[in-house]
């Protein structure tokens, strides 16, 4: 299994959507109410952000893709900060770091991470931040792994409800 991660472009902004949609789906199926998850992934994760995204500036997603066929398989996406904690001009933010489940434990999302910080540092930035769903202990492993540490919390709204998601923050 070989997979590349590339810089995304215009017309990437349906196959994100797609990963976007399915990794969520995944991670939350049986943790959030089905309603939620279906109305979240029709805002969040509809081809329209990411072809919003793509279009601006300070915006920058990777794709990972399967070198067989070039399914995307997970994605990175850096944006301008939108955290409740002070955050100044050098300070960037993950929005999202995705990996359909199959391939959790394969060193992709460690990957996709690099791609990120290093892209984020050559860029000038000094430091990363990122919201994370609170119950999400995976996902939290993972970030304290790549040496992230709590720098504050938020209320996060899916769907019809609100959840406590931690914000946290790491040194590039």
């Amino acid at each position: 299994m070989s997979i590349t991660i590339r810089a995304c472009r215009p017309g990437d902004e349906a196959a994100l959507a797609l990963v976007g949609q399915a990794t969520f789906l995944e991670t939350y199926a049986g943790v959030l109410p089905s309603a939620d998850i279906v109305s979240h992934c029709r805002s969040e994760h509809g081809e329209a952000l990411y072809a919003d995204w793509l279009a601006k500036p300070g915006y920058s997603l990777w794709a990972a893709e399967m070198d067989e066929g070039g399914a995307a398989v997970g994605y990175a996406a850096l944006t301008p900060p939108d955290l409740p904690v002070p955050t100044g001009e050098k300070d960037v933010e993950l929005k999202r770091i995705y990996v359909l489940n199959r391939f959790h434990g394969t060193g992709l999302g460690a990957k996709l991470m690099t791609t990120a910080m290093d892209a984020a540092a050559q860029a000038g930035f000094t430091r990363m931040l990122l919201g994370v769903f609170g119950g999400n202990s995976r996902a939290i492993a993972f970030y304290a792994r790549q040496g992230y540490v709590e720098a504050g919390v938020r209320k996060f709204r899916v769907g019809a409800n609100e959840y406590d998601d931690l914000v946290l923050a790491r040194a590039l």
